[in-house]
């Protein structure tokens, strides 16, 4: 067993915890007594757990992660609740929302999954965590100091509430460039593209072959509010509302009201969409369509609680898109056995993203620029939604002077907090 007391022989610090909680997975790594990485397998084998949790009302038990997920899609009776994160920083984090028989705040959600995240941990490494860096986006909410300082705030309070006593935070670009920094063997100047959930992140450093963490210099960081939820929901408008009335030119010449679409597209919105005012305000559209069927299948999906499984379908249908470059079908014979089918493929990939790409390619060279240089040695890629491929293509053009490094999706960045973590 690993004591809890010391990072490595020589010295009193305390083994530290970094936890990186993203939108769509969260990953937790530490460095143990001899000073070498643990990655925790939050997951069974695997180490990203999905930032989920599914109220079983069958059984009457609460499930997380990939538990989470298949409870759903299986069609368990319950309530699934995805992209917590999105809502630090709003007021809905202190909402009340209906699981099952009672009443939760999103607050208090958010603490009952830390607290399942740091049982797993500490079940893993054998002994307790009462230590622990955060990772933060460079910005939970774009534009807003005060609610961005209410999102880190909010999260410190959780994992306080979870029973960590001692909390930092780093900004999770500059995590991904100190996990980065222990594999050089020159000297380099890196861009570190971390393409999250809910944001993509960006920090420019400086980093010395040979020496510690320590050394590893910050030139810039920016960041803006985009992320693979956003491509999803962007993909799911693309390829799937439409069959439900989405952009459908109605009676009198008129189109359908969106908003039904967009709470049904984006992840953490959709519970939305189930409450008895939407579910009527859904039916009185009927008189706007003049196609039926496509009000029917609207129906449908509102009425089953569809939602998550459509945006689940084209979540999946994207990244077998991405590794293979092949156009992905999506599935929706849940929805209606009679739909033909209907794929993602790169062309439509590119056409849907391409405002959105483009904003983030834009934010990484402002960060260049920011570090006063007008190129540098690597890009490194880390973060879940950080394999699209023409995320990948963009940055290549538009850096074409710079190596591109791909680096570990969902654990370089929990690996980067663990090292954070035994700096003074």
């Amino acid at each position: 067993m690993v004591s809890s007391t010391t990072s490595n022989a020589s010295s009193n610090r305390p083994i530290v915890l970094g936890i990186d909680f993203g939108t769509s997975n969260t990953a937790a790594a530490y460095i143990d007594a001899s000073g070498a990485l643990q990655v925790i397998q939050l997951d069974g084998a695997k180490a990203e757990m999905p930032t989920a949790l599914f109220f079983d009302t069958e059984n009457h038990q609460v499930l997380f992660g990939s538990q989470a997920m298949q409870a759903y899609l299986a069609g368990t009776e319950g309530r699934l609740l995805r992209s917590l994160k999105s809502l630090l920083g709003s007021a809905l984090m202190n909402e009340y929302t209906a699981v099952g028989e009672r009443s939760l705040r999103y607050f208090d959600i958010v603490v009952l999954f830390f607290k399942e995240l740091k049982r797993r941990c500490e079940a893993q490494a054998g002994h307790p965590f009462h230590h622990v860096v955060l990772g933060r986006p460079v910005h939970f909410v774009d534009d807003s100091a005060e609610r961005d300082a209410l999102a880190q705030d909010t999260l410190g309070q959780a994992a306080q509430e979870a029973g960590f006593t001692h909390i930092r935070y780093q900004l999770e670009p500059i995590a991904a460039a100190l996990d980065y920094g222990q594999r050089i063997s020159t000297d380099t100047t890196v861009l570190v593209v971390d393409i999250g959930g809910g944001t993509s992140d960006f920090t420019v450093m400086r980093l010395h072959a040979g020496q510690s963490s320590e050394s590893a210099h910050v030139l810039a960081t920016t960041g803006v509010h985009i992320g693979g939820t956003d491509f999803d929901r962007l993909l799911d408008l693309a390829t799937v509302m439409p069959h439900l009335g989405y952009k459908h030119v109605g009676t009198g010449g008129r189109i359908v009201p969106s908003s039904v679409f967009f709470d049904l597209s984006t992840w953490h919105l959709i519970h939305q969409a189930y409450t008895r005012k939407a579910l009527h305000f859904a039916k009185e559209l009927w008189t706007d369509y003049s196609d039926q069927t496509l009000h029917h299948r609207l129906m449908t999906a509102l009425e089953c609680q569809y939602g998550h499984r459509m945006l689940a379908s084209v979540e999946a249908a994207k990244i077998a898109c991405s590794i293979s470059g092949q156009p992905s079908a999506v599935d929706l014979a849940y929805l209606d056995a009679t739909l033909p089918t209907t794929r993602i493929d790169a062309p439509g990939m590119e056409e849907a993203l391409h405002a959105s790409l483009q904003q983030v390619v834009q934010c990484a060279q402002q960060c260049i620029s920011a570090a006063g240089l007008q190129a540098v040695d690597v890009v490194y890629l880390t973060g879940g939604s950080s394999a699209l491929r023409t995320l990948i293509t963009t940055l290549r053009q538009a850096m074409p002077q710079a190596t591109l490094v791909e680096g570990n999706r969902f654990g370089g960045v929990a690996a980067g907090l663990a090292w954070q973590g035994v700096r003074p």
